[in-house]
């Protein structure tokens, strides 16, 4: 992995471990075990700056930035982008509201994207370079992968963290 790439990948694990959305209280036995009762007991809080604004997000369990698996479930807002991107590691997609368009490949094709709705599901391997779009709803979906696990933008002028308010 390239220093720069390593850079990427610690700076987003770096984010995801520092978002103050820890597991609440209650929800952890002494051996790790996690149990929400329904969608109601997720809490979220605002997402990474490396993921567009609006974005909110929830540690299930685990830590995307320690070795291990972790899950995390991540709301976009209506006409939200997430600009071609790869992943350190394998993760899976699975939308739990609302629907989100998919593409793979290192730009972004509207018009070969995907619609997942309310159940659908995506797979991918390792530094596979992938888009994702929303158009007029919110989406709520769950990611589970294993860390250390990182974001990076194909082009990092696409990284919303390097951008200026």
């Amino acid at each position: 992995m390239s220093h720069h790439k390593r850079a990427g990948a610690l700076g987003v694990a770096a984010l995801l471990a520092g978002i103050g959305m820890a597991l609440a209280e209650g929800r952890h036995d002494a051996l790790g075990m996690v149990s929400i009762e329904d969608g109601a007991g997720v809490v979220y809080g605002a997402g990474p700056a490396n993921l567009p604004k609006g974005t909110q997000l929830s540690k299930l369990a685990g830590d995307p930035a320690k070795p291990g698996p972790f899950v995390l479930r991540i709301k976009f807002p209506a006409n939200t982008v997430i600009a071609p991107h790869t992943h350190s590691l394998p993760e899976t997609l699975t939308i739990l509201s609302g629907s989100i368009h998919h593409q793979h490949g290192e730009t972004l094709d509207k018009a070969s994207g995907k619609l997942l709705r309310a159940g659908g599901f995506v797979y991918l391997p390792q530094d596979m370079p992938h888009s994702l779009w929303t158009t007029e709803e919110l989406v709520e979906l769950q990611v589970n992968g294993s860390g250390p696990f990182g974001l990076n933008y194909v082009n990092p002028a696409d990284d919303p963290s390097r951008k200026a308010d």
